[in-house]
């Protein structure tokens, strides 16, 4: 596979090959999976966070 899919542009003239839009499509299901990775990991540190101010709240309330 070459880079060239990496210069065409929707807005091009000419139609991209089958290979072109193979790599497209998995450039983007990457760049996909990436950003699911992303979000999953920053709600999962949320959630500690959250769960750890719980936590701390019940402490400081048993007092």
């Amino acid at each position: 596979m070459t880079a060239t899919h990496k210069k065409y542009r929707l807005t091009s003239l000419e139609e991209p090959t089958d290979e072109m839009l193979n790599a497209l499509m998995e450039d983007v299901a990457k760049a996909a999976r990436e950003s699911s990775a992303k979000a999953e990991a920053e709600k999962r540190r949320r959630l500690q966070m959250v769960a750890k101010e719980i936590e701390a709240w019940r402490r400081s309330s048993s007092l």
